[in-house]
């Protein structure tokens, strides 16, 4: 094991993919002469060439639809979006092209295009930079939605989908980036639709997902010096969610909590909750606790942006 920052994880994913199978490219807005406006494609274009690290004109339509033509068309593009808050330029090019082709032409094509798409809060983004929208893309048949939530499995997530014969939207908070964490060396996969337990626990459930698990994880080691152990469960993928690791630790500790970023209202957490309520009703010693960000734009103040964050001591309270 090695620790690399999240960023260089994700180079690392690129790069070994792109070297394992020449139809893999690159394309987006300022990614091969700057690398990418965090840096995460950094030397990608001058190892490559220009011709698979490709810079894009502002279009996230053309963007889009470019990379699902050559998807259809056997190439396997991964398409990188400045920020998670335009996704809805390209919505049709999403939700009736990248989503249904396959279904359209009754399973003789395919569509193996990752969108990567960076979301979540820092400092002062406010409104129109700082939305985490991945909730929108559970209610839409045919796309798998991934969400890392350290460099390792930033890494593996990002082979996987890049290897996946269905459109993946691939989801990094901005600021896991700079996060550093212990990275595999050599090739490895992180499976699409498995969660993980990241710290196993007795006393109640946590599940999460992307920057969340760090604020889950530090309240969970502040509640464990107050004699409560916490399981705290990594998401990893929300579409298509892995319930039954959810099940099987609640059938231990019998209380869940679902934690996320986004808003609260029809949030991952919602979809959670109603899932075990169906399935787990009978298990449960306590009602489910969501916690999300409330229905406002997000503000660029900080103590503004404050009041919309969850926070470590927000989980424990």
């Amino acid at each position: 094991m090695r620790r690399i920052t999240f960023s260089v994880a994700t180079q690392e994913a690129m790069q070994e993919e792109m070297k394992r199978d020449d139809r893999v490219f690159l394309m987006g807005e300022d990614i091969a002469k700057q690398g990418g406006i965090f840096g995460q494609f950094k030397g990608l274009a001058q190892e490559f060439g220009e011709e698979r690290v490709r810079d894009t004109p502002i279009s996230e339509t053309a963007i889009i639809g470019g990379g699902v033509g050559a998807a259809l068309a056997g190439m396997r593009p991964v398409v990188d979006m400045h920020f998670a808050d335009f996704i809805g330029v390209p919505m049709d090019e999403i939700f009736n092209q990248m989503a249904k082709a396959r279904y359209m032409f009754g399973g003789q094509c395919k569509v193996p295009l990752v969108l990567r798409a960076p979301d979540g809060m820092t400092r002062g983004g406010a409104a129109q930079h700082s939305q985490c929208v991945e909730a929108w893309f559970m209610h839409i048949p045919g796309i798998k939605v991934v969400i890392p939530s350290n460099p390792a499995d930033a890494k593996g997530l990002l082979k996987s989908a890049i290897r996946s014969d269905d459109p993946i939207l691939y989801f990094e908070h901005k600021k896991l980036f700079s996060m550093k964490g212990e990275v595999p060396e050599g090739e490895y996969l992180t499976p699409i639709g498995k969660a993980n337990v990241a710290k196993e626990g007795s006393d109640m459930t946590i599940v999460s997902y992307s920057f969340y698990m760090t604020n889950v994880l530090t309240a969970a080691q502040q509640l464990a010096k107050e004699g409560i152990n916490v399981e705290c469960i990594d998401l990893r993928t929300i579409s298509p969610l892995d319930m039954d690791t959810v099940y099987e630790s609640l059938k231990k500790t019998k209380k869940l909590m679902v934690v996320h970023e986004a808003v609260k209202q029809g949030g991952v957490g919602a979809e959670v909750a109603a899932r075990t309520a169906e399935e787990m009703l009978d298990y449960l010693d306590a009602p489910i606790v969501r916690l999300g960000a409330p229905f406002v734009p997000i503000p660029y103040t900080p103590p503004l942006e404050r009041l919309v964050k969850i926070e470590p001591e927000d989980i424990i309270a």
